[in-house]
């Protein structure tokens, strides 16, 4: 199989509502749609979703990007996804979305080929994993409206967006419990928004209110500072902006900084990288958490389950950007019909229907 041409589309869609974490406002989903096609008549579909406050791409860069992977792709097997990293990586070392894109696009193909959904080409069994759903930050009383409306949905985990404020962060924090009761798990996401004292100062009071995790309390840079939170936390602490690729997971392992680590495609560049990572971890004893961006669609969140249902290790799924779209950029995919439930398609690929 050869690759004979690759399409990039700019796609934005509206949020139902406004999404704020600490680093910023978020309004749209933007993602550069890419199609793969092959001498064989199989095309394979990905997407990568810039987010511009975590990876620093753009939507233009992001298909600049791909315009240039194109060039060096033409002719070479999508197949062989170890040599397609290695043209990627040499082309552009830093552009993990654009790489993404590429990435889902050639698991697609090769289930295409094999004529088997990738969650099994993966190694997996069930065809559905359970995800938890987020709540942006805003007054208490919104964000505890929000969190008892997913409860009674049927989402049994809520991530809880913090950082602008400690004793705004506490009021949000005991408000979507008493919202919500003792039977629903909460994880707090602090975005990097403390110092590694106030970190710990704040998640003293915030574990009162039987907190799951902390996930990225300091600055992405701050390997010593996250060590020391991780050290002293009466909380589990699981990176997400400190952890890009597996080079970044095995620097922070050796220096006992997390205790548990967030994927995501779009921060790590697919599947491929993403499968080096959780090796990592699990062979250090550390559990890994499928995340995404919120500028994701239905294309990347099928990709990252995918791999969720396919790794024992990787025991939890944050992979509800979905939920906050108007619209789906493609039809097909995985079906998020059943509230916490993602349940992946049985067809060949990805099972997407452009």
């Amino acid at each position: 199989m050869k690759i004979t041409k690759i399409t990039v589309k700019p796609v934005s869609v509206e949020l139902k509502e406004p999404f704020r974490i600490s680093l910023g406002l978020i309004t749209h989903s933007v993602s550069a749609v890419v199609a793969i096609e092959t001498d064989e008549g199989l095309t394979g579909y990905g997407e990568g979703s810039p987010g511009i406050l975590v990876t620093g791409e753009t939507l233009e860069g992001v298909a600049a990007c791909i315009a240039l992977f194109e060039k060096r792709l033409i002719g070479r097997d999508p197949l062989n996804i170890e040599e397609i990293h290695h043209i990627l990586d040499r082309v552009s070392p830093h552009a993990p979305s654009a790489k993404a894109a590429i990435d889902i696009a050639c698991y697609d193909l090769l289930g295409k080929k094999a004529g088997l959904p990738v969650y099994k080409l993966l190694g997996g069994g069930d065809n559905h994993l359970v995800t938890d759903i987020t709540v942006s930050i805003d007054e208490p009383a919104a964000m505890a409206a929000k969190a008892k409306k997913h409860a009674g949905a049927g989402f049994d985990v809520i991530k809880t967006k913090v950082g602008l404020g400690f004793a705004e962060d506490l009021e949000r924090v005991r408000a979507i419990r008493d919202a919500v009761g003792p039977g629903i798990k909460i994880r707090l996401d602090a975005n990097q928004s403390w110092s590694p004292k106030e970190a710990l100062r704040c998640i003293e009071y915030l574990s009162e209110y039987d907190i799951e995790l902390i996930e990225q309390p300091v600055a992405y840079h701050d390997i010593e500072g996250l060590a020391y939170v991780t050290k002293h936390s009466r909380l589990p602490v699981m990176s997400d902006e400190s952890a890009f690729d597996s080079r970044d997971v095995l620097r922070l392992i050796k220096v006992r900084a997390v205790d548990m680590v967030n994927i995501k495609l779009m921060k790590c560049g697919g599947i491929y990288e993403a499968l080096k990572i959780n090796s990592i971890c699990e062979a250090a004893g550390i559990e890994c958490m499928l995340g995404c961006m919120i500028e994701e669609s239905n294309i990347g969140i099928s990709a990252a389950a995918s791999l969720g249902v396919a790794r024992r290790n990787i025991t939890r799924a944050d992979l509800d950007a979905v939920f906050s779209l108007r619209e789906l950029p493609i039809p097909g995919g995985a079906d998020f019909s059943r509230a916490k439930l993602i349940t992946l398609s049985e067809a060949a690929g990805f099972g997407f229907m452009p």
